[in-house]
């Protein structure tokens, strides 16, 4: 009982951390969508803000709670995968559409893969892991189909990656709800 108190206190200091990924993403997606016109060097610089963003506040989260919860490596790595994404998006912007399109897909499977491992590994402590569970699959499942069909043209990029970012986002504000919620109830019954 303790474990699950120091877990619902955590969660209570940095659940809206994990919505402002989620609602970062859903900007990043609307940007995509709306304005698909746009250059793929401002896309390019689109994606690297948000891939470094995303990074840095997983590393912060994982850093800062890695003094009272054992398992934070996997956010970290997490974070640092998101950040070199970016900033080899920012290094590199004369690359090809393909050769983005295979940064953005091997980012998105492993950020998938680190997601899921994330949500097993939380299992123990917090319930209702269906939503980190999707948002892994959903992002493993969106890298495969662009390593898949890599001679999709840049407009369809553009949308696969702007609804993908969205979902991403909605599903991770949806986490950070149920987070705040449990961590809630964890911390009234505990008082």
């Amino acid at each position: 009982m303790m474990l699950q108190s120091v877990g619902a206190h955590i969660v209570l200091r940095n659940w809206w951390m994990l919505a402002i990924r989620g609602a970062l993403a859903i900007i990043f997606g609307l940007v995509a969508l709306l304005f698909p016109g746009i250059a793929i060097l401002a896309f390019i610089y689109i994606f690297a803000a948000y891939a470094i963003i995303d990074g840095i506040v997983a590393v912060a989260v994982s850093l800062g709670e890695r003094g009272t919860f054992g398992r934070w490596t996997w956010l970290l790595i997490e974070g640092v995968f998101g950040i070199l994404a970016g900033f080899l998006a920012i290094a590199y912007p004369g690359l090809t559409a393909l050769v983005l399109l295979y940064i953005i897909a091997i980012w998105a499977i492993l950020t998938g893969i680190l997601e899921i491992i994330a949500a097993f590994t939380f299992h123990e402590q917090v319930a209702l892991e269906w939503a980190l569970n999707l948002a892994g699959l959903f992002s493993i499942l969106f890298g495969l189909l662009l390593l898949l069909h890599p001679g999709a043209g840049i407009l369809t990029i553009l949308w696969l990656v702007g609804i993908y970012a969205i979902v991403f986002g909605i599903l991770f504000i949806v986490r950070a709800l149920q987070l705040r919620s449990w961590a809630s109830s964890v911390t009234t019954h505990v008082e």
